[in-house]
């Protein structure tokens, strides 16, 4: 073979090389920029890896990789809400209370309140009680003395933070022939405890019997008779329904089957002796409300001024 021609056929064999490698290049390119262009697959840890097929561990050692099946709800249903708490009904009995309650509870009320305070047993809870007062007074006499000055109940009720306020009253107007003045003078009291105490559950506490026999050999107060109280107790009671705050039917848990207080129960015919002071008390621990239950989307509004009631009719700012 001539020098020419091997030349010639060296130069044809670099060509043709040089053509492979221009391709392979390509090849490449084209390759990389197709698998870049792929989104990235997310890393599991060797354990939860199946196979492709079925179900099962790769690597025999971790459990298979729980998936929600298709049947299976993603979301938990909503739970029915309970009950709205029935205002026109007294409280429920329900499981008893421990005296620890009535810590953060304000006892507003007059001589019955007091001695149920001091013979219950009950230990705790604020005292906020006036022998006479009655519910036309509870914003203008200054019934109480702190630190050296006197204060009207509402006045003292305002000073601290309470959760509970519980009151009672309602004996000491019995003298008065003026129920549509006690019933306005009652809302009007719940109005100004709910705007000074907006977080506190107010209990009404309906009015315990008396017993007129006791009363006449004791007092010989003609105007005490349970059937004025009774009437009372009904717009106690129609006041909480319409304030939306709880009753509590204590005549029904001491009347007897005469319709009155039982005779050993008190002294006088009004004051409870200590065993009834501490069932007062047991039936207190027995009816109980929370406040959410009774405000699931907050308290009513309540007036900035309530207008309240003299024990002659007259209205008062």
């Amino acid at each position: 073979m001539s020098r020419s021609y091997r030349g010639k056929r060296f130069g044809r064999s670099a060509a043709v090389w040089a053509v492979a490698a221009l391709v392979a290049l390509a090849v490449i390119v084209t390759v990389t920029a197709l698998n870049a262009s792929r989104p990235a697959e997310p890393s599991v840890p060797a354990g939860n890896l199946k196979p492709a097929g079925g179900s099962g561990d790769v690597s025999g050692s971790a459990a298979p990789v729980q998936e929600p099946a298709a049947s299976e709800p993603q979301t938990r249903e909503d739970e029915p809400l309970p009950p709205a708490y029935d205002f026109s009904q007294p409280a429920p009995e329900r499981e008893a209370v421990d005296n620890s309650y009535f810590d953060d509870a304000a006892f507003v009320g007059d001589s019955r309140t007091d001695g149920f305070m001091i013979y219950s047993g009950i230990g705790t809870g604020k005292n906020l009680t006036s022998n006479g007062l009655s519910i036309f007074k509870l914003g203008e006499k200054k019934a109480l003395t702190i630190d050296g000055e006197k204060y009207t109940l509402l006045e003292a009720l305002a000073m601290e933070r309470y959760g509970k306020v519980y009151l009672s009253l309602g004996v000491n107007e019995l003298g008065y022939q003026n129920d549509k003045g006690f019933y306005a003078s009652y809302c009007a009291a719940i109005d100004e405890i709910r705007r000074l105490q907006p977080q506190a559950v107010i209990y009404i506490q309906g009015l315990i019997p008396l017993n007129e026999e006791r009363i006449m050999a004791s007092s010989g107060n003609q105007y005490l008779t349970n059937e004025h109280l009774r009437v009372y107790n009904g717009l106690m009671r129609q006041a909480a329904e319409e304030k939306q705050v709880v009753f509590l039917d204590l005549y029904s848990e001491f009347v007897d089957e005469n319709n009155e207080l039982p005779a050993e129960a008190s002294r006088d015919g009004v004051h409870l002796g200590k065993e009834y002071c501490q069932q007062w008390l047991a039936y207190l621990k027995t009816h109980t409300v929370e406040f959410d239950a009774l405000y699931p989307d907050g308290p009513p509004p309540v007036e900035e001024a309530p207008q309240t009631t003299t024990a002659d009719g007259s209205e008062q700012g």
